[in-house]
């Protein structure tokens, strides 16, 4: 097959395997192939579900045979991170200690993948229980644009993956940044949607009311399409918001003419490195140019939440890892075990303090998003950061990593992320369109027209 279908977003190959064109049993095979000669180097995955896979695919091209009426994922090859049950198969979340935990049923956003037509490959690699650090038995996934440089937080298997062709699209889940992050690193489009919006059953947990899963693809219309099969209220998942799901891809068919978008000038200038900064006001322009009008605006000071987020997860992290820690402690690596010591300390009255700090950011946000459609902000405060970079890591650059993410997730509002540029280096550069909660199909909107009218998303790793 030439490996064309790395050139193919997810909505391309369900177009020609419904037309025909495309057998899903055949890019199955050709996609197994290709992932046992790279991922030995690019270490995207934990576990291939080939078996499963193949008796997907069949079943799609057995249906388009007969006639039968397929989803709209019909044939597309797909990874999920190492979080989501699948029947029969193991749920290691990235720890040494879970790698024989076998599931017993599925998550509810696979079986909805499943049902719509998805072929899912495998489980991809992640830190340690969702949170900061590789760990063994597991390695660390390679950045496909540079192997000298981060793949980004916890769902950077998923990441590296989209980026080096070894999937069309992934499900991530983001509880600081660990959708937008990833993508960032490598350059891919990316969706973290309100928190509630996708149902969490069946999903390892980090932190319960700041965890989101969504699609990480190659492009908005991509994300969109995933976004509405996985979207919706569930009976096993009582946080999951009984809010319609609209028809998301054919938000992105239509035009932005005076959707406001929001900028603050003084964030970029006085937070973000230049060349980034100058990307983000390209980016901007290029929806200024497509009919979308730019709103100057401040926005609410996040220097608080940056730090908040981390006693507040760790509270909720604690309990999600009530059943092993601390009673075996000496299996957990140093970065999530000081996680859940922090959050074992933390007295009742101090995580109240955090609880109202984190919904007074939420009515700012709220309030500032309530004049604009959309507000556009960087991922990333700097360049793509070196391994070396990340290992010495200190106040700095974790306030850099986490500026644009940990406030979003604390206030539980959607970003949109896309490639808008490359750097010095030739590492990817990506912006971020935040929306109102439950407004995804507007940020959708924007991001197709911005994809229209430029090319960075087609833009691969070589």
């Amino acid at each position: 097959m030439q490996h064309e279908w790395r050139e193919l977003d997810a909505s391309g190959i369900a177009k020609q395997v419904r037309a025909g064109s495309l057998a899903a049993a055949d890019l199955l095979d050709a996609m197994l192939d290709d992932i046992e000669q790279r991922d030995p180097h690019h270490h995207a995955y934990i576990t291939l579900t080939a078996s499963r896979a193949r008796a997907a695919a069949e079943a799609v091209d057995r249906a388009i045979g007969q006639g039968d009426p397929l989803g709209p994922l019909a044939g597309v090859p797909m990874a999920v991170k190492d979080i989501f049950d699948m029947t029969g198969v193991a749920t290691t979340a990235g720890m040494g200690i879970h790698r024989d935990s076998i599931a017993s049923r599925d998550a509810s956003v696979i079986e909805r993948l499943e049902a719509a037509g998805a072929i899912i490959l495998g489980k991809t690699s992640l830190t340690e229980g969702v949170y900061a650090e590789h760990r063994p038995p597991f390695s660390d996934p390679v950045n496909p644009w540079h192997a000298d440089y981060w793949p980004g937080a916890s769902s950077s298997g998923s990441g590296v993956a989209v980026a080096a062709g070894l999937c069309a699209a992934a499900l991530g889940s983001e509880t600081g940044g660990s959708i937008k992050l990833p993508s960032a690193a490598n350059g891919i489009t990316a969706l973290k949607p309100t928190w509630g919006r996708v149902p969490r059953h069946g999903v390892f947990e980090l932190a319960a009311t700041l965890d989101h899963v969504g699609p990480m693809t190659r492009s908005v219309r991509d994300a969109a399409l995933l976004l509405g099969v996985i979207a919706g209220p569930d009976q096993r998942d009582p946080t999951a918001a009984q809010v319609t799901v609209p028809d998301y891809v054919s938000a992105c068919d239509e035009g932005i003419a005076g959707l406001r978008i929001g900028l603050d000038p003084r964030t970029l200038a006085d937070k973000v490195d230049d060349e980034t900064a100058t990307a983000v006001e390209a980016a901007v322009r290029i929806l200024e140019h497509a009919g979308a009008s730019i709103v100057e605006v401040e926005t609410p000071d996040v220097s608080e939440m940056i730090w908040d987020w981390f006693p507040i997860c760790a509270v909720q992290t604690a309990r999600a890892h009530a059943a092993t820690f601390p009673a075996r402690r000496d299996e957990y690596g140093p970065a999530l075990a000081s996680l859940l010591d922090m959050g074992h300390a933390l007295s009742g009255i101090e995580y109240q303090e955090l609880l109202l700090r984190r919904e007074a950011f939420r009515g700012q946000m709220n309030a500032r998003l309530a004049g604009i459609d959309a507000l556009a902000l960087p991922v990333l405060a700097f360049p793509v950061p070196s391994l070396e970079r990340m290992a010495a890591i200190d106040d700095e650059l974790i306030a850099g990593l986490h500026r644009f993410t940990c406030p979003y997730n604390l206030s539980g509002h959607p970003g949109l992320v896309m490639p808008c540029g490359r750097n010095a280096a030739g590492l990817p550069i990506v912006f971020q369109l935040i929306g109102s909660h439950f407004d995804e199909a507007v940020l959708f909107k924007a991001g197709a027209a911005f994809q229209r009218a430029s090319d960075w998303h087609r833009t691969r790793p070589q």
